[in-house]
C-alpha cells in the first residue's frame, strides 16, 4: 500500500483537479455530498439514532466501493482513486489565489477566500482575510491531504472512502444548527475521532517544515485551547511558524462569536507575504509526508 499511496500523492501533486475532467463528470466528493443529503432528506427527523443510522449506511456503501475497486487487477486503480481523493495541489492553489487576490484589493480578496471558508466575508479587512487562508491551508492539509493519506496508508482504498465520506458528512451535517443537533451527532463525533491521529501528525510535519523551531509545548498547549479538539493542532503549528495570531472572533450566518486566538503573542495583522509562506510550509509538510511514506515502503 505504500507504493500506491507514494504514487497517488506525486500524481495529486503533478496534475491536481484537472478541470477538463471535472466538468465533465462529477467529482466524488460531489457524489459523495449527494449521497449525504439524500440520507438528510430521507432520515433526518431530529433524533440521534437517525444519524448513527445515516452514517453507518455512509461508512458501509464507502467500504464496499472502496473493496469492489481494489478488487480490480493492477494497481491503476488504487492509484487514481488516491490521488483523486488527496487534494494537496488544490489546496495549495486555493489558498495562493486568496494572496494574489489580496494583492489586487480587499474585495477581491473577500471574494477569494469565501470560497474556502464557511464564515461570513462580507466585513472582512485585510488580516481576517489573510487569517482565513491561513487557517484553511492548516486545518485542510489536515483534512484534505495528512488524513486521507494516513487512512489510505492503514486500510487502502476502503479507509481513504470512508474517511472523505465521513469527512464530507461531518462538513454538511455536523454543525449545531437547529436541524442537525441530534442528527449530526454522529457524523461530528466519528469524523473527530477519525482525524484524531491525522491533526497531530500535521502539527509535526508543519513543525519540520517550519525547520522545527522552539516553543512547540507552547504550541501544543495552544492546541489544547481551541474550540475544535483537531483543527486546532495544525493551526497553532502554522501560527507559530509564522508567528501570527490565528483563529480568533469570526462571524458566522451574521452572529459574530469571540473565540480565542492561537498564538495570542503574534502579530494579528498578516497578509499576503504570510500566506504566501504557508503555501510554502504546505509544500514542505507534504515532502516530509511523502519522505516518510518512502522510508515506510523500503522498511516494510
Amino acid at each position: 500500500m505504500s507504493l500506491a499511496l507514494l504514487l497517488a500523492l506525486l500524481l495529486d501533486a503533478l496534475l491536481g483537479e484537472p478541470r477538463w475532467l471535472w466538468s465533465r463528470l462529477p467529482h466524488p466528493a460531489v457524489l459523495m455530498g449527494r449521497a449525504v443529503a439524500l440520507l438528510d432528506r430521507r432520515l433526518n427527523r431530529g433524533r440521534r439514532w437517525q444519524g448513527i443510522v445515516a452514517v453507518t449506511l455512509l461508512v458501509a456503501g464507502a467500504a464496499v466501493l472502496g473493496l469492489a475497486l481494489a478488487a480490480l487487477p493492477g494497481r491503476v486503480a488504487e492509484v487514481v482513486v488516491g490521488a483523486v481523493l488527496l487534494a494537496q495541489r488544490s489546496l495549495a492553489e486555493h489558498v495562493a489565489a486568496v494572496g494574489a487576490a489580496l494583492r489586487r484589493g480587499l474585495a477581491e480578496g473577500r471574494r477569494s477566500v469565501a470560497l474556502i471558508v464557511g464564515r461570513d466575508t462580507a466585513g472582512m479587512g485585510e488580516a481576517d482575510v489573510a487569517r482565513g487562508a491561513i487557517e484553511s491551508a492548516a486545518e485542510n492539509l489536515s483534512d484534505g491531504v495528512i488524513a486521507p493519506a494516513l487512512w489510505f496508508l492503514v486500510a487502502g482504498l476502503p479507509g481513504i472512502l470512508v474517511y472523505k465520506a465521513v469527512n464530507t458528512a461531518d462538513s454538511m451535517i455536523g454543525y449545531r444548527t437547529p436541524r442537525h443537533a441530534a442528527f449530526g451527532w454522529a457524523a461530528a463525533r466519528l469524523d473527530d475521532l477519525l482525524n484524531l491521529v491525522p491533526a497531530r501528525l500535521t502539527f509535526a510535519l508543519l513543525w519540520l517544515a517550519a525547520g522545527a523551531p522552539g516553543g512547540w509545548r507552547g504550541a501544543a498547549q495552544d492546541a489544547r485551547r481551541h474550540r475544535s479538539p483537531n483543527a486546532g493542532w495544525p493551526e497553532a503549528a502554522m501560527a507559530r511558524a509564522l508567528g501570527v495570531a490565528l483563529s480568533g472572533p469570526r462571524s458566522y450566518g451574521g452572529t459574530r462569536t469571540e473565540t480565542p486566538f492561537v498564538n495570542a503573542a503574534g502579530r494579528r495583522h498578516p497578509g499576503p507575504p504570510e500566506i504566501d509562506t504557508a503555501v510554502r510550509l504546505l509544500w514542505r509538510a507534504w515532502g516530509w509526508l511523502l519522505a516518510g511514506v518512502g522510508i515506510t515502503l523500503l522498511l516494510f
